[in-house]
């Protein structure tokens, strides 16, 4: 879209000069994100509109970025608390250390279609610091369990209550800033988790000589001190947190009608639906494209998860813990990097490929029998692949589905049934398969090949979709075919003027 959204109709457009559409002024059923209580939307300049999006940014990345940083930390401690004397002292023998890992999948899978579909009726500013509070509180009480149920009760109720974050922070930007814009956004927050994998090696380390303080051992310790930092946090970002954009106080009416103009016509010539309907459910559940995304998010995330949950491996547990934290800060420049790029080009899958490229040659030598030197270059080539190439995967389908709602549950159902390989990937390495892990290296290449056939495929049935529509719109301009904008949103990004970003 054009700097000066001024010259993009109110009501309707020839988009890409593909269809035509009647020509009618807004009505009040029309109407988008509010438009109608807020004035015209200026005209801006470039560097104004820098300054209105870095603006915005400062008000809601820097809380959404610390609350996921906080998610990450608390799903993903366990690794560290196992070094810190937990599977020693609940007596988790055999393959019972796994099973706890994956009772915190599940729920946390299942939760996020329905936590995205009440977020806008219970409010972000309400709903995204609640559930932290409560994540938070649970993860405090995990430091004072006894027995191993009680572990497994404590994770499943925090995959209950962390399973609304991610989706719905994701869900939450794509409200805010037009779609080929949302990448490096989702980049920040998303740093938060990669910056988590850096800071919970030396903050464990740092909270193990607390061990044996107030009879507790260091990974009750771990526990109940990065808990107490979550309810912080969630208690915090009750006052920063804001809804949308047109009820956005900290923004004039001027600055507010520009970014809900903004993304009315970011992609489409009318504005996307924004109201509930059932119809919303089956169009995505039946959407070829929502199915191939979740097998390009879990040839991406299985590698992520495996290599977060068992990282500190192969010396002692201090080295291991301090050896965790240059993996993942060269992951952070590099997802920065890779997000800025991407949106710059407004594409997403050559990135995509990057990281499963990383993590293939990753897998490939640390599978292999070379010297502990060389695994842990592989180890670097495994997390900057996989959390690099993460925000591509979700911006990617968010920047292809149009109507509120639809996206919503179609970026839920892909990250909800996509994480189901962070379940898988909590089961395939096995205590007993130490130091190498060959089953679990080598089901971990096996995502990675699925991801090296379905990406290819995405991008073809994107380009043959997107040239189909080119000539469509080339023969309804000459038969002078029209759309009303009614109909144009019903279709979303069904519609003759929507095309799919590669």
């Amino acid at each position: 879209m054009a700097t000066k959204d001024s010259d993009a109709p109110r009501a309707s457009i020839e988009k890409n000069g593909s269809v035509s559409v009647e020509e009618s002024p807004v009505k009040p059923d029309l109407a988008y994100g509010g438009e109608e209580t807020l004035p015209p939307p200026p005209d801006l300049t470039p560097e104004q509109v820098k300054a209105l999006y870095r603006k915005i940014d400062l008000k809601l990345m820097p809380i959404l970025t610390i609350m996921y940083l906080c998610s990450f930390l608390d799903r993903g401690n366990i690794g560290n608390a196992k070094l810190q004397g937990l599977v020693t002292q609940l007596d988790m023998t055999g393959n019972k250390y796994n099973i706890a890992l994956t009772m915190y999948f599940i729920p946390y899978c299942l939760f996020e279609c329905p936590a995205n579909l009440v977020l806008k009726k219970f409010r972000p500013s309400r709903w995204l610091p609640g559930i932290t509070l409560v994540w938070g509180a649970i993860m405090t009480l995990m430091g004072l369990v006894k027995s191993y149920p009680q572990l497994v009760g404590t994770r499943v109720c925090l995959g209950v209550a962390e399973a609304g974050l991610f989706p719905g922070v994701v869900y939450y930007l794509t409200l805010w800033y037009p779609r080929h814009m949302i990448q490096y956004r989702v980049g920040i927050f998303f740093g938060g988790a990669t910056l988590a994998g850096a800071f919970s090696g030396l903050l464990a380390f740092g909270i193990s000589f607390m061990s044996g303080t107030a009879g507790f051992l260091g990974w009750s310790w771990i526990f109940i001190i990065e808990g107490l930092a979550t309810v912080v946090v969630g208690f915090i970002s009750f006052f920063i947190l804001v809804d949308f954009p047109h009820t956005a106080k900290f923004l004039t009416p001027e600055e507010r009608a520009y970014v809900v103009h903004r993304k009315k016509y970011d992609n489409s010539s009318v504005g996307e639906e924004e109201h509930f309907e059932l119809r919303h459910i089956w169009e995505t559940l039946l959407d070829w494209q929502i199915w191939l995304h979740i097998l390009v998010y879990m040839s991406i995330v299985a590698p992520l998860y495996g290599i977060s949950l068992f990282l500190p491996f192969g010396f002692t547990t201090a080295i291991s813990q301090l050896l965790t934290v240059p993996p993942y800060v060269f992951a952070t420049a590099t997802l920065l990097v890779w997000a800025i790029w991407s949106d710059k080009i407004m594409k997403r899958y050559p990135f995509i490929l990057a990281g499963l490229t990383f993590n293939l040659v990753g897998f490939a030598i640390n599978i292999s029998d070379v010297s502990i030197g060389a695994k842990y270059f592989g180890t670097f080539l495994i997390v900057g692949g996989s959390y690099a190439a993460f925000p591509g995967v979700v911006a990617w389908l968010g920047n292809n589905l149009a109507g509120h709602y639809k996206r919503g549950v179609g970026m839920a159902l892909h990250i909800g049934i996509g994480n189901f390989a962070g379940a898988i990937a909590s089961n395939i390495y096995r205590s007993q398969d130490a130091p190498h892990y060959v089953l679990g290296h080598g089901l971990e290449l096996m995502f990675v090949g699925i991801g090296f056939i379905v990406l290819p495929a995405t991008v073809v049935t994107y380009k043959r979709i997107n040239a189909r529509r080119d000539a469509a719109g080339r023969e309804a301009q000459e038969k002078g075919t029209r759309y009303t904008p009614q109909e144009l949103r019903r279709m979303g990004d069904r519609a003759p003027d929507f095309r799919y970003t590669l």
